[in-house]
């Protein structure tokens, strides 16, 4: 048996990890009913803060997109250029680096993104940037709902993260990974990652993972491409856009049920049912013999497997928490992951969506690309059925893409299971497929496109038929 197992911890360290957790997962999971409708104390706080400072906050991200425009381009001549002390010390620091050292072409993004802005908020040049249907909306609807909402859970994410929560999950789900998903156990401390934190995060876990050997070829392709969830931040964002967020934990059920699904289904057909089982040294995954449960984790369990899982669990989420110290760690994390939401994150959208939503008003791409799904549409009875149409493909350039562009379409169920869909298809260029294309996880745009139209087909009559209860 192995020590931490045999050690005891003091009440602090239990303490530690039970009352931060618990007070995160009460923020982002527990409902509370106010009026008639149903909602988390995360999305009641952004609502607070958005009806109070609402006129100020297009202004503010103006003033954010201009700060990570200008931050950059500054950043990219002082590096190159300068060799003083305080740039070499700017350069040690890894959060002002992955906010500002970026490459020019993300530089270009956010300079692209920052001109909308100024267009969108001065009312300069044409309308078809500017209007209330490209720029004026993601510009006055979309991000002051991304800024409340980055905020409070960039500070609050740390409960969730960082004392105990995700390794005491992980553990517990070990046993489940294997026999159902074909993964090893350590697939779902990627997906736990992600899931509370952000897809981005689970794609950067598995990469690493996989060039380390903990992964085979097969096994990475899968991880990054099914367990890469969408963070609970993201799904308020997404339904707080459609405007349905009084429906959040049906929503968040719906999402989580029909993605397990397709993790299930999706691995077993083309291409990932391809990918070879071997690891990124050549070596084959069948010639790795090792114990499933410590080969996963590289964790000491000993004789792990004649003990009560949850006696694990619980002492791996203390050993993780010892010595921590909280309101420290909530600090440090929270500011980092607030500045990389609000200077990263943003200005992709305000790029992405509006360009997105004025090929989607301007030209027929959208409708052309969907045309062929309308009967399958119809035959599942959704409403608006050409409106929806006209969504399924956006959500490959962006997740928030047709839930904006479905957002003034009246019918509740058909805002709802586009929603939905958007959160499931999982796999979007502005972020997680941009990621995967870039990490070292073997697999190509074409693939990437592919797995995207088998999880729209997948999830798609899952999330209707629920939906058909629901409404």
């Amino acid at each position: 048996m192995n020590n931490y197992v045999k050690k005891k911890y003091s009440y602090k360290t239990s303490f530690k990890f039970i009352l931060p957790s618990l007070l995160g997962v009460i923020l982002f999971m527990f409902p509370i009913k106010i009026g008639n409708k149903i909602t988390i104390p995360i999305a009641l706080l952004s609502d607070f803060i958005q009806d109070r400072y609402f006129s100020s906050l297009p202004l503010i991200v103006l003033g954010l997109v201009g700060v990570s425009f200008f931050g950059s381009v500054i950043t990219f001549f002082m590096f190159r250029y300068s060799k003083s002390s305080v740039i070499a010390m700017l350069k040690k620091n890894s959060v002002f680096c992955s906010l500002f050292q970026i490459s020019f072409i993300s530089i270009a993004v956010r300079g692209f993104s920052f001109l909308l802005c100024v267009f969108t908020y001065f009312h300069i040049g044409t309308e078809l940037i500017y209007s209330e249907n490209t720029g004026g909306l993601v510009f006055y609807e979309l991000l002051p709902i991304l800024f409340t909402i980055f905020f409070l859970a960039g500070f609050l994410l740390p409960l969730l993260l960082n004392f105990g929560l995700l390794e005491f999950a992980g553990t517990l789900l070990i046993k489940v990974m294997r026999p159902l998903f074909n993964l090893p156990g350590r697939a779902a401390i990627d997906a736990i990652a992600s899931w509370l934190g952000d897809g981005t995060i689970g794609v950067l876990l598995t990469s690493k993972q996989y060039e380390e050997g903990f992964y085979t070829e097969r096994e990475a392709c899968v991880i990054g491409t099914s367990f890469s969830l969408v963070s609970i931040t993201f799904c308020l964002v997404v339904i707080n856009t459609v405007g349905l967020s009084h429906m959040f934990i049906p929503f968040y059920l719906t999402v989580t049920f029909a993605c397990l699904v397709a993790a299930i289904v999706i691995p077993k057909l083309p291409p990932l049912s391809r990918k070879k089982d071997c690891y990124v040294d050549g070596v084959n995954g069948g010639d790795r013999a090792e114990d499933d449960f410590t080969m996963d984790n590289k964790i000491p369990f000993g004789d792990a497997k004649s003990q009560k899982s949850l006696s694990v669990a619980y002492h791996k989420a203390l050993e993780t928490v010892e010595g921590k110290k909280v309101i420290k760690s909530v600090m440090t994390d929270g500011v980092s992951n607030v500045l990389n939401m609000w200077l990263v994150v943003i200005p992709i959208v305000m790029a992405m969506g509006t360009t997105a939503l004025v090929i989607a008003k301007y030209t027929p791409v959208f409708e052309i690309l969907g045309k062929p799904l309308l009967p399958f549409l119809n035959m599942l009875g959704i409403p608006e059925a050409a409106a929806v149409s006209e969504t399924i493909f956006a959500g490959f350039a962006d997740m928030l893409l047709p839930s904006v562009m479905i957002s003034a379409v009246e019918n509740d169920m058909t805002r709802f299971i586009v929603a939905a869909v958007s959160v499931t298809q999982l796999i979007y260029l502005s972020e997680v497929g941009a990621l995967l294309i870039a990490s070292k996880i073997p697999i190509k745009f074409g693939e990437l496109f592919l797995i995207f139209v088998e999880r729209t087909l997948v999830t798609l009559p899952i999330i209707t038929l629920i939906a058909h209860i629901l409404f």
